[in-house]
This record gives C-alpha cells, sequence and structure tokens, in this order.
C-alpha cells in the first residue's frame, strides 16, 4: 500500500478503505509517512470530504494510535463524563462546568487545548495559575481525576499522537476549518480519555470558527454522529458567539471570572445560561439526573452551594497550585500594570459586536499566539466588556483593558472601539443557547 495512492484516491473523490485510512495514520503516526504527504491528504480531505463511515474511521484510528484510558478499575463513584467547547471569546465554561458535575457525583477527565487564532484556549488560563501543572503524568492525572472528581489537563504524548502531529499540519497548511478532520480531531482524544458521555458546545455567530448556523450545525451533528458509532453517547447544544460569553477576555482576567462566579461575587448572565444547559445535559447522558428540571436543579445547587468552587481548589491545590486559591486568588493571579476603562466615541446601545477583532486584540496584546512558539501574557486582556443591548454612555465603558504599556493600551482601545457598533436603538435580545442535538427523550 502506497500513501501516494491514498491521497490519490482521497483527491479523486473516492472513499478510502479502513485499511487505507489505519495504514496512513500508523504511518504519520511512527514517521514513515512524510508530512508534505499528510498535509496533501489534509487538503484533499478538505475539498473532497469524508463521509460519516470514513470519518468514524479515521477517528478510531487516531484514537489507537497511542493510549486509551480504562478507568473500570479505578473505582470510581460515577460516570465519566467531559464537555467540549470549538472555541471563543470570553468562554472560559470549563473552569466551572468540570467541578460543578463532580460535585453532582460524576468524574470529569477533561483534555484542553491551548488558544487557536482569535480564540482563548482553557490551557493558556489555567497557566496564570501559580504552580499548576496543565501536563502531569497519567498516574496523577488519573488519581486527581478519582479523588477530587475532575482534572483539567493538555493533550498528554500518550493520547492520541496522530492528533497531535496532524493538528500541527492543519494549522499551517488552512485546512482547520474541514468538520471531517475538525470531527477526528475532537473525538480522538476524548475518546481516547475513556469518556462514557460528551457533550459538544459548538459555536456560532461572529466570534466561532463556524459562523453561520448551517456550518455549525453541519459539524454538530457529524460529531453527535460519529461519537454514537464509537460508542460513546452524546449530544450538541449550538451556543452564540456574537458576543464574548464572559465580560472578560484574556487568560489570568477569565480565570478571576470563573472564580468570581464560582464563589459569588459575580455571574454573568448568559455565561451562567450555558454552564447550566451544558451541565444539565452531562447529568442527563450520564444518567445522574431522570429529567431537565432535575438536572438543571442539581448543577444550580452545585454552584450555589459553592461544592463546584471547593471541588475547582481542590484540582488546582492536587495539581499544584496554591491551597488558598479561592481566598486569595486576586492575589495569586497576574496584574496587569495598566488596567484603563475604554470609553465609545458617543452615547447609545450596543447593536452589535465584532466578536473575532476582540478576541485578536488580546492577541494583539500578547494574550494569544501569532507563532506556535509564542509566550502568552497571562495579565493582559478585557473585562468589564459591554453586551449586546448595554447602554453606554459617558459615565459607562466598553470595557477596561489591562496592559503592560501605553503603546499597548492605545492600540487595545481603538481595536476595541472598532469592534462596537453603538446605535441609537435598543436591539432585541437573542437567545445564547441556538439549538439542541440529541437523543429524543
Amino acid at each position: 500500500m502506497l500513501p501516494q495512492e491514498i491521497i490519490r484516491h482521497k483527491r479523486d473523490g473516492q472513499q478510502l478503505s479502513g485499511e487505507e485510512i489505519s495504514f496512513f495514520i500508523e504511518g504519520m503516526t511512527h514517521g514513515r509517512i512524510a508530512d508534505a504527504q499528510a498535509s496533501a491528504l489534509a487538503m484533499a480531505i478538505f475539498f473532497r470530504g469524508l463521509d460519516i463511515g470514513e470519518c468514524a474511521l479515521l477517528t478510531r484510528a487516531m484514537m489507537k494510535s497511542g493510549k486509551v484510558l480504562d478507568w473500570s478499575k479505578a473505582d470510581l463513584r460515577g460516570p465519566v463524563l467531559d464537555k467540549h467547547s470549538t472555541g471563543g471569546v470570553g468562554d472560559n465554561v470549563s473552569l466551572m462546568l468540570a467541578p460543578a458535575i463532580a460535585a453532582c457525583g460524576a468524574h470529569v477527565p477533561m483534555i484542553s487545548g491551548r488558544g487557536l487564532g482569535h480564540t482563548g484556549g482553557t490551557l493558556d488560563k489555567l497557566d496564570s495559575i501559580p504552580g499548576y501543572q496543565a501536563q502531569p503524568d497519567e498516574a496523577l492525572f488519573m488519581r486527581v481525576v478519582r479523588e477530587v472528581g475532575c482534572a483539567i489537563i493538555g493533550q498528554t504524548a500518550e493520547l492520541a499522537p496522530a492528533d497531535k502531529k496532524l493538528y500541527a499540519i492543519r494549522d499551517v497548511t488552512a485546512t482547520v476549518e474541514s468538520i471531517p478532520l475538525i470531527t477526528a480531531s475532537i473525538l480522538s482524544k476524548k475518546l481516547a480519555a475513556g469518556l462514557q458521555g460528551l457533550v459538544m458546545d459548538v459555536k456560532t455567530g461572529a466570534g466561532a470558527f463556524m459562523p453561520t448556523l448551517e456550518r455549525s450545525r453541519d459539524l454538530a451533528r457529524s460529531i453527535v454522529e460519529v461519537a454514537r458509532r464509537a460508542g460513546l453517547p452524546a449530544s450538541a447544544l449550538i451556543t452564540d458567539m456574537d458576543q464574548p460569553l464572559a465580560s472578560a477576555a484574556g487568560n489570568a482576567v477569565e480565570v478571576v471570572n470563573a472564580l468570581d462566579y464560582l464563589t459569588g461575587v459575580a455571574r454573568d448572565a448568559r455565561l451562567h445560561r450555558v454552564v447550566v444547559a451544558l451541565g444539565a445535559q452531562m447529568l442527563r447522558l450520564g444518567k445522574l439526573a431522570a429529567s431537565d428540571e432535575e438536572a438543571v436543579a442539581k448543577i444550580e445547587q452545585a454552584i450555589s452551594s459553592g461544592m463546584a468552587a471547593e471541588i475547582f481548589e481542590r484540582m488546582s491545590c492536587a495539581l499544584g497550585g496554591p491551597a488558598d486559591l479561592l481566598k486569595n486568588y486576586r492575589k495569586h493571579l497576574g496584574v496587569a500594570p495598566i488596567v484603563r476603562p475604554v470609553f465609545a466615541l458617543r452615547s447609545g446601545y450596543v447593536e452589535a459586536i465584532r466578536t473575532m477583532d476582540v478576541g485578536l486584540a488580546v492577541v494583539s496584546l500578547g494574550g494569544g499566539r501569532t507563532r506556535p512558539d509564542d509566550n502568552v501574557d497571562p495579565a493582559v486582556g478585557f473585562t468589564a466588556l459591554a453586551q449586546i443591548g448595554d447602554e453606554i454612555s459617558s459615565g459607562r465603558p466598553i470595557g477596561i483593558v489591562h496592559a503592560r504599556n501605553e503603546a499597548q493600551v492605545e492600540v487595545a482601545a481603538l481595536a476595541l472601539r472598532k469592534a462596537y457598533r453603538i446605535g441609537d436603538t435598543r436591539p432585541k435580545d437573542m437567545p445564547v443557547v441556538v439549538e439542541y442535538l440529541g437523543e429524543d427523550r
């Protein structure tokens, strides 16, 4: 079997067999297939696509390229569940959701990623916590999941190494947006984590990789169907990313926002609706609630009681973070030397936000990467971001910029003003949870 013939088959629109897919993924993983050939196949898939059967075969081959975690002997008290987001701006849901689900009796081995393009990464946020080990060894990872209930870490070298290699190739070959490749990338890692249930948060709108609802639906359907073919119960929510989800965008500022949420200091309303909606679906998949109403009540109780906050602190401490994080998180998390409000050039109502531009402004401050080896500044970003429908006046900023120097402040403030459209009429409220895709109940 020759790699170039497999590439030719897909280039010409033919269906790939399981043997061809397994041969290619195994060869790519072990260096027998060149990066140029992997790039060519990725581009052929980008243009020709994969049907659901091919995508399921690719997902399984990538999952089998490394170790698959087995929780059967871990003496867990509940189901192994997870959630995954396709990424956005101000999307710190994982920081609240993982401990909340753990507080409801499940175990959450959450394998997350770093920022990509204009979107923030959960691992970059957690890196702002002093001492936090985002790449623990397998024994520590499994122990924290077993004893605490959740652990949020990065992809290890042992889990789905084919995905790690192919993802790097996609990132530099303009093939990131391929729905079959996105599906296989997400699910190969989730299946390797040994999950018993997965809920997808597929973003749609101006700040999403899938800006149209049609594309978001296509991705959600692909992930749910391929997951089920692999024996993993799954459902998906399509949620709005036409504005930042939280009122903060950055790394340390989003951790502060999450800890404010968990401790009850402040909770962004739209963010809370997404956390509860995703959490309810996870509890239903894990058979920890018999109805949506029961599931919502359990998630709300886990958050309002402070149990989720305590579990987040225990998780952070077990992975090397400070033991007093809840009491002193503002002291532990980095603070930018300049914190300054940004005012719009006119009064009125926020009519629209170019969400991607807000994310790119965070990157320009140093809160994201323009190259894979760039260092990320944990302290920079935005807080107090106004939402669509908010009234803006001379005393109400559209956001507060956190920056290292005056030059950064000027650039970020200009970008934020350009990203916000202020008008004379308050727009109608739009739902943050747009659609649900899952099993009929």
